[in-house]
């Protein structure tokens, strides 16, 4: 079962791709269509955010191993314990009834103030058709209309599990924007998610999370739905720079932990009592528990894929790995474990030389969401800013120039570490 010579065939072919196509090393391949420079700048970023996160990862670490041997017996706390002695200091600190959180969040209740963030931010209303065809009963069909009263997109929902549905929670886009001189179409996107559905005479309940699921796609949605610009391949998601798509999508998930937002898409579904405070605050507390050691593992991930791809440690994974854990890590996996040969993202998937885009993009998404913060959150100035200089803007410009219009300035580090709680 060793696949090692097929990540080295991988890498090979990797390499040798790149040199046909005139660059220096898949790295150099991988950024020439990404908001990144150049793979010294990403590894600045990458060695700067596992400095400035790497206190906080000891003190998570320390206080792991003083609870395991203090309240577990694990003296001598090992890598496989790990994993069950966070579940269990999680739960001694930060202990949270998932089912009570549930119990807030009514679909129906939840999509109303869905619609109400949407207006609130954008002036957008998501008008409901009933001559669209749909492919099943829990699909529906929204015209979206701006402030004016103009329909100028339409999306389809589609919100719980069902035998036969694909899993998980996407977007896609159905139709782009399009204006040729001969065909003009508006873009129409697909919202889709997993939910459990209603049962017993309990109505379809979400956890924080989902709630947090929804908001992220439709970040992505709204960078579809919102575009002005007429070619399909350059508008809204498509041609947009990888490592920045994920901007909308993390900023609009961000609302999921404001108090106020999240209140308004609250009301408990036999009571109708909005969420209580003190169980915000417990769930805020919860989402920043080891945040430290979370930050450095995807700093460890992003810096082994870059130095990989790069060659300059040799092409053996495991020396790669091992000289990267050298590096940042707090916590090491024994000498046995072959993390490399299952990380199907960089060599099944499509983040190759890119894997680093998913701290890259919450930077940006953190400090965007800042300037909401800053102007009173829901602010509608704001999101029409948002939506001026980067949603509706496309792959016509820089996603850097893109963020700079929209924020004043290029993205600040620290927005990121507050995002996390490392402050």
């Amino acid at each position: 079962f060793d696949n090692g010579d097929r990540i080295a065939r991988i890498l090979a072919l990797r390499r040798e791709a790149a040199g046909l196509l005139g660059f220096a090393d898949p790295v150099e391949w991988s950024l020439a269509t990404k908001m990144a420079p150049n793979a010294g700048e990403v590894l600045a970023f990458l060695r700067d955010l596992a400095r400035r996160a790497r206190p906080f990862a000891e003190r998570d670490y320390a206080a792991l191993r003083d609870f395991a041997a203090r309240d577990l017996g694990i003296a001598d706390m090992q890598p496989w314990d790990v994993a069950f002695a966070s579940d269990r200091l999680r739960r001694a600190r930060h202990a949270i009834d998932e089912a009570e959180v549930r119990g807030y969040f009514p679909v129906e209740r939840v999509m109303q103030g869905w619609h109400a963030l949407l207006e609130r931010l954008f002036g957008i209303r998501l008008v409901p058709r009933d001559d669209v065809p749909l492919w099943h009963g829990d699909a529906c069909y929204f015209d979206v209309v701006d402030a004016d009263g103009s329909v100028f997109a339409g999306l389809y929902l589609d919100l719980h599990a069902r035998s036969g549905k694909r899993g998980g929670a996407w977007m896609a886009d159905a139709r782009p924007r399009l204006d040729d001189g001969n065909i003009k179409t508006v873009p129409v996107a697909y919202l889709v998610c997993n939910f459990a559905p209603k049962s017993d005479g309990v109505p379809a309940l979400l956890s924080h999370g989902e709630v947090e699921t929804l908001l992220h796609e439709t970040g992505h949605c709204l960078h579809h739905l919102f575009t002005r610009v007429n070619r399909p391949s350059i508008g809204g998601i498509n041609g947009f720079e990888w490592d920045a798509v994920e901007l909308p999508s993390q900023l609009m998930e961000d609302f999921a932990w404001d108090r106020g937002v999240l209140t308004a898409m609250s009301g408990h579904h036999k009571t109708g009592a909005p969420l209580p405070p003190e169980l915000f605050e417990r769930m805020v507390a919860a989402r920043h528990f080891q945040s430290g050691m979370a930050l450095l593992r995807q700093v460890e991930f992003a810096l082994f894929d870059l130095l990989l791809h790069l060659g300059t440690l040799g092409d053996d994974p495991m020396a790669v790995i091992e000289a990267v854990r050298d590096e940042v890590a707090v916590s090491r996996p024994p000498a046995w474990h072959r993390f490399p040969h299952a990380f199907s993202h960089i060599f099944a998937g499509g983040y190759a030389s890119g894997y680093y885009s998913y701290l890259w993009a919450e930077v940006l998404a953190a400090d965007g969401f800042g300037r909401f913060a800053e102007a009173g959150l829901v602010d509608r100035a704001t999101g029409d800013a948002f939506r001026a200089e980067v949603l509706a803007r496309g792959a016509t410009r820089p996603a850097a120039d893109s963020f700079r219009a929209f924020r004043g300035r290029d993205a600040d580090l620290d927005a990121l570490l507050v995002r996390r709680g490392l402050v």
